[in-house]
């Protein structure tokens, strides 16, 4: 008796075979797959072996940077995660409250406004501050004349506390975005029972509202000083003696690379133990959503009240955006226009190349290791893809600083082993060592893209395609692949910007001659040629506000 070939039992029997020869020939994706974690996560792994070459040189080194420099550092490093802490709770958070639980004139734009000034590099909003707020800054020179003073009018705004000025005004859209989602989502039912119990609008927004939005305020919290912590910038240009400063002195100044890595593993545990408290606050916040009632908190209507009231509310949300935004484009704007000698067109335009060409490599390449990883992930469901991810995951949170030592600290050692090997030369002296430093810290932003994409993509699809025969390369070019397409693309434009902005490991691993955007704009803004540096400024963020203007694209039609 012949079997039909539409018989469903043939077809479960020929998608189980398929399956299992499927999941074996997953096998052979394992040394791919070995190869990509040892190289992303190499820079990571050696700054830990940077420890297994302690003698006594290295402990009278150490020595010396304890009763010295070393407590400056910690104590520095310290201060600015306290006060940027404070800042971005209370200018992310407040903004959020306002934009979310209040209508007043304006309301509705300045829900995606609030964003733009993630599209400013914080050392970009350095050079304008300085500019602006210095002795010989357009806004104390006018103030002296007008009020017949002398002297300086506030202090240097090259200083801690304009470091933390710095962060606060560019990190504080992480709390915001978080806060602004968690206030959403809250339970219309708890705000009517406080209601009822006699509490009044502002007692329900502190004891009901901002509560909680705990776990959202204190992920968006960790984001932003694992960001200041990670700066290189911003602390270097203010003359801030960081952890990363001296990183780079230790290494730089004092010729020492082990004395620099071991400086770098207290950085990398601090960042780690940031990272560990972002994931357990996101834990909770999804775990607080799944628990809340589906009717959300609605707004409390001023306009019935106080036109007073209004227009305050409205000042105090426009706060944040002037202060990131407004005026540093302002007065980058004003140093460029006023500039009596501009930049040479060719030179700006080879930089504008540079750092286009090196963006969208290794934006590619971030997108088909995320790719790779993904799928391995999705189709073979093997542990050392899930191990692979989450080690990857990790990158994006070592600082620059970190990354650089960790890829030259090899490098150095091949030279000494092997002197006539060009290897190492191959790697530093070229845009390899770059994009594979790019590739350490930006891969996980396009995992987490390609993840978020995967996850829309409901498994019994996959299970449908196999019975009919669709395995392999099948599955995934006809299958997956086109089903990624806006993950994909939100991943290489992600990358593509991150990679436009980064400073420290572009700094020290581009090639000779090969300076890009960022890398001029602060040479140029630490030679005090501010009016020059502003057109590469302006154009980092131009670039910054492209994905920027897509989240406030998503953020409108959510509201």
């Amino acid at each position: 008796m012949l079997t039909s070939p539409m018989n469903p039992l043939t077809r479960q029997t020929r998608g189980a075979m398929v399956t299992s020869s499927w999941a074996k020939n997953g096998l052979a994706w394992t040394p791919l797959l070995l190869v990509l974690l040892i190289a992303l996560t190499l820079p990571t792994l050696s700054i830990w072996g940077s420890w297994l070459q302690w003698d006594s040189q290295q402990a009278q080194m150490i020595g010396q940077l304890l009763h010295t420099v070393l407590p400056e550092y910690a104590w520095t490093s310290l201060l600015l995660c306290v006060g940027v802490a404070v800042g971005v709770i209370a200018m992310g958070t407040g903004a959020a409250a306002l934009v979310t639980l209040f209508e007043f004139p304006g309301r509705r734009w300045l829900e995606w406004a609030l964003l733009l000034p993630l599209a400013m590099p914080a050392y970009v909003v350095a050079y304008a501050y300085t500019d602006f707020f210095q002795y010989s800054g357009p806004l104390q020179t006018h103030l002296r004349t007008a009020l017949g003073l002398e002297g300086a009018l506030w202090p240097d705004i090259r200083s801690t506390w304009g470091a933390v000025l710095v962060f606060t005004v560019t990190l504080y859209p992480y709390v915001y975005l978080l806060a602004r989602t968690a206030l959403l989502e809250q339970s219309q039912h708890l705000h009517e029972a406080a209601q009822l119990l006699g509490a009044s609008r502002w007692r329900r927004i502190l004891t009901v509202s901002l509560p909680m939005a705990r776990p959202a305020i204190a992920a968006g919290t960790a984001l932003a000083l694992m960001e200041t912590l990670a700066d290189f910038g911003v602390t270097s240009y203010f003359g801030v003696q960081s952890f990363t400063a001296g990183i780079y002195k230790a290494w730089l100044s004092m010729d020492n690379m082990w004395v620099a890595g071991q400086l770098a593993t207290v950085l990398l545990l601090a960042v780690a133990l940031l990272l560990t408290l972002e994931k357990n606050q996101q834990r909770r916040i999804r775990y607080a959503q799944t628990k809340v009632s589906p009717h959300t908190a609605q707004r409390s209507t001023l306009q019935a009240q106080s036109h007073a009231m209004q227009w305050l509310l409205l000042s105090l949300a426009l706060v944040p955006l002037i202060l990131g935004f407004v005026l540093p484009t302002a007065v980058l704007m004003w140093s460029w226009l006023s500039n009596p000698e501009p930049l040479n067109a060719s030179r700006f335009w080879l930089w504008t190349w540079n750092s286009l060409y090196l963006a969208m490599m290794a934006a590619v390449l971030a997108v088909v290791l995320a790719l790779t990883l993904a799928i391995y992930k999705r189709i073979y469901r093997h542990r050392l893809s899930v191990f692979a991810i989450n080690w990857v995951s990790l990158g994006y949170a070592a600082p620059g600083a970190v990354v650089v030592v960790g890829i030259l600290m090899p490098m150095m050692l091949m030279r000494q082993h092997w002197p006539d090997s060009t290897w190492s030369f191959a790697i530093t002296g070229t845009s390899v060592g770059l994009v594979w430093a790019y590739l350490v810290r930006f891969t996980s932003v396009a995992v987490q893209s390609i993840e978020s994409g995967y996850s829309r993509i409901p498994k019994a699809l996959d299970e449908t395609s196999r019975t009919l025969g669709m395995v392999g390369w099948k599955l995934i070019s006809r299958v997956h692949l086109p089903l990624l397409k806006r993950s994909s693309a939100a991943a290489l434009l992600l990358v593509f910007v991150d990679v436009m902005k980064e400073l420290p490991a572009t700094f020290v691993l581009r090639p000779f001659n090969h300076d890009t955007l960022a890398v001029v704009a602060y040479q140029l803004a630490r030679d005090e040629r501010l009016g020059e540096a502003a057109l590469p400024s302006l154009a980092l963020v131009l670039a910054g506000l492209i994905p920027v203007l897509l989240i406030s694209k998503s953020l409108r039609r959510k509201s």
